[in-house]
């Protein structure tokens, strides 16, 4: 666990196991957050992403290409603060400045297991053998705060109606938006990119046929329910997130003694030990998934492909389970699988095909647009 110093002196929701009484109430208080957000969603994530690919349009038009990275990371954090708490960074005092603050924050918490590219003896030296000192980035951290502390006004009277202070709930909220969900699609999207990227013009086009149908037969607006009639669409989101999980590694430490089995072994593991494990080890399993090194975009279609996903394990759980106050499944499960579906319904909704080019970088695919064909149906 990264130093309470990072995060207001609390121990956040994360890392908090759901026997203690705060993990059931703050994760309620996400749950509320979530609920809260519900009719925002979609229009804010149209209207942010929408702004994103103009500003995409006009790089390739003067440059030639464009990063991804650095409009996704403005688009991202302007979507969940509109959607999440009704409020526009770039109208506050943070102004545009939310990604780069979020970005050296969470490099202070993630450092030990990043790779940045530097000779192996250098980076042990520099970010593997001491912690790195939080005050470096405390006057950033507090310029985050406060711009939530300004804008969850409505989920910190909730969380006082549940013996939470307001200064607790806040420091929880930042990390829940800026670490877990923001850290997630500044991961998960160029990933996604990537993976569409590479399975070619085919599936491009498949997919762009079959999300303007659906909004088509649903009053040309996009809905939940338009979503639900878009099959290859929601099993390409659940084979990125099953070929590369945006959180590959998880921590236990066990509470009792226990007896684990793998298809041809058990393994005996005593009260206290750390567990650690490598998710990609259980999604690319092959005695489960077949060719489980290759991305294949219809691999959860059907009900074959359906009884699949309780083997998609991104969330800290099975896909086919929920989460609740009681266990340590990600409490925006639902919400990250909707705003990864909305990701590639509007890249396909505006364009017909896309080129890239894919560099190395400490968190997710450093991606490059090189081409957007746009929509010529």
């Amino acid at each position: 666990m990264p130093s309470i110093d990072l995060t207001g002196g609390y121990r956040i929701l994360s890392y908090l196991d759901p026997s203690e009484p705060k993990h059931a109430k703050l994760k309620q208080l996400i749950f509320f957050l979530l609920k809260s957000s519900a009719k925002r969603v979609i229009p804010e994530f149209e209207a942010c992403y929408t702004e994103l690919y103009d500003t995409l349009d006009k790089e390739l038009a003067e440059k030639g290409k464009s990063s991804f990275q650095t409009v996704n990371d403005q688009a991202g954090f302007n979507f969940l603060c509109r959607a999440f708490f009704g409020s526009n960074p770039p109208d506050t005092k943070l102004g545009d400045d939310g990604p780069s603050l979020i970005s050296k924050w969470v490099f202070f918490q993630l450092g030990p297991v990043l790779s940045l590219g530097l000779p192996k003896y250098v980076e042990e030296l520099v970010i593997r053998t001491f912690p790195l000192p939080p005050f470096l980035v405390k006057k950033d951290y507090q310029r985050l705060y406060d711009f939530f502390y300004h804008s969850s006004g409505f989920v910190q009277d909730e969380a006082e109606k549940l013996g939470i202070s307001r200064e607790e709930v806040c420091h929880n909220l930042l990390f829940a938006t800026c670490f877990n969900t923001f850290g997630g699609m500044k991961i998960f999207f160029p990933n996604m990119l990537k993976w569409i990227s590479r399975a070619g013009v085919k599936l491009h086009t498949d997919l762009a046929q079959e999300i303007r149908s659906a909004i088509r037969s649903n009053g040309r607006k996009l809905t939940m329910a338009a979503m639900e009639e878009m099959p290859l669409m929601k099993s390409v989101v659940y084979e990125g997130l099953r070929i590369e999980p945006p959180v590959p590694s998880q921590y236990g430490r066990a509470k009792k003694d226990l007896l684990i089995e793998s298809h041809d072994a058990v393994y005996q593991v005593k009260a206290g030990e750390m567990l650690y494990g490598y998710q990609p080890f259980a999604t690319k399993d092959p005695k489960i998934f077949e060719n489980p090194e290759e991305f294949v975009p219809d691999r959860f279609m059907g009900d074959d492909g359906e009884r699949l996903l309780k083997h998609v394990l991104w969330s800290n759980g099975p896909e086919t389970e929920d989460p609740t106050t009681a266990n340590k499944q990600c409490a925006g499960k639902d919400f990250v699988v909707l705003v990864s579906r909305l990701f590639v319904v509007e890249l396909f909704r505006r364009y017909d095909s896309f080129e890239i080019e894919v560099g190395k970088s400490p968190l997710g695919a450093a991606v490059t647009v090189t081409s957007l064909k746009r929509a010529s149906f």
